[in-house]
């Protein structure tokens, strides 16, 4: 292979719609990159930058616990209808479920009876105090009559602050206590089921309801690894739901103590969900880059040609000066590459394409 050729002729590139296919020509005997060419490469520049630790890890998606709302049962009975499904867009208001409830229908059966008492005790003061004014009962016995009214005036409000603390406005007579959703957003959790029975004191959460614009993805971290673990770290997210689309966040909290059972530190990265793509409990693989202290000449990996067993990249000086120069990986990290020699630091070299020029190259 000839790798300095003085008067190497780089053809001019025609696309040809019918057949998409480049054509290698010379015009006037004058080696170039023409314009057609040059709308097709791209060009980066080699830098001397510290070496990238690439660590891969998976993980899987979760809610955002500090953006949820956790809805907890008010009163204990039969769960008689749940309306919504893991993962179901809710606006607020919306019913969730619907639980027959001995506790709502003793609420109701309590109203309806100190109800009645303050009717008649209201009745009775109002007599009374007709008799008071016209001087037929004594002052005494219309106190008592406003004391009477006022005491069953305070059960009633008594009976309705413990309706409003079971539900309020979702119940209903006859013991119905309907769950309605406090916000906008979507179900993370779902932890009962129509003919469910559930209790007042369930330390269990009903439902979570979140917004999933911000998730967290939870991955293990093995002691070996540790040290190359720093918050803040840049990360970079893969689903196998969405192949070649990266999610890109960021380390937020490392565990101080590893799990007993799996010798592993767990860490929390968070990440935008803006397209609402991202689901809970979805399986992620994720990137994290770190620096070493070493370092080497850095380009894109892109800009590799392997031939013949050997690694070569397309220097360029000008439009009419290129050259394949062979290089010695030391590392490859992801998208970038670390070299030994072949090339220098702020050389330019094609990492798009440049095999249509190392192929033009070879054919001389």
């Amino acid at each position: 292979m000839k790798t300095n050729i003085p008067y190497i002729i780089i053809c001019a590139c025609i696309f040809l719609s019918c057949k998409n296919k480049i054509e290698v020509a010379a015009i006037n005997n004058d080696p170039f990159i023409s314009d057609s060419l040059e709308r097709i490469i791209k060009i980066d520049t080699v830098k001397n930058e510290y070496i990238q630790d690439v660590l891969s890890l998976s993980g899987e998606v979760s809610y955002d616990d500090n953006k949820v709302i956790k809805i907890f049962p008010n009163a204990s009975g039969q769960v008689v209808s749940v309306n919504v499904s893991l993962g179901d867009k809710v606006k607020k208001g919306q019913t969730l479920a619907v639980i027959k409830s001995a506790d709502v229908a003793g609420d109701y059966a309590d109203l309806s009876t100190v109800n009645s008492d303050a009717a008649i005790a209201e009745k009775e003061y109002k007599n009374a105090e007709q008799l008071y004014h016209n001087g037929i009962s004594s002052e005494k016995d219309f106190i008592q009559a406003k004391l009477e009214y006022d005491k069953a005036m305070n059960a009633v409000k008594k009976v309705q602050t413990q309706i409003e603390i079971n539900g309020g406005g979702k119940t209903k007579p006859g013991g119905i206590y309907i769950i309605t959703a406090p916000r906008d957003g979507f179900i993370a959790e779902k932890n009962i089921n129509a003919g469910s029975f559930i209790r007042n004191d369930n330390a269990q959460n009903l439902f979570t309801i979140s917004n999933m614009q911000d998730v967290w993805i939870l991955a293990n971290v093995f002691e070996t690894d540790i040290q190359k673990i720093r918050q803040g770290q840049p990360a970079e997210v893969t689903t196998l739901a969405y192949p070649g689309k990266i999610f890109y966040g960021k380390v937020d909290q490392i565990n101080t103590a590893l799990d007993p059972l799996s010798k592993a530190m767990k860490i929390k990265i968070v990440l935008p969900n803006t397209d609402m793509l991202l689901k809970p409990e979805m399986f992620t693989n994720i990137i994290l880059a770190g620096n070493e202290s070493q370092k080497a000449l850095e380009i894109p990996s892109d800009a590799i040609i392997s031939d013949g067993g050997k690694n070569y990249v397309i220097i360029y000086k000008d439009r009419n000066h290129v050259h394949a120069a062979e290089v010695n990986i030391l590392k490859i990290s992801g998208d970038k590459t670390y070299l030994t020699d072949g090339v220098n630091e702020n050389d330019l070299v094609i990492s798009k394409n440049q095999i249509l020029i190392y192929n033009a190259l070879n054919e001389e």
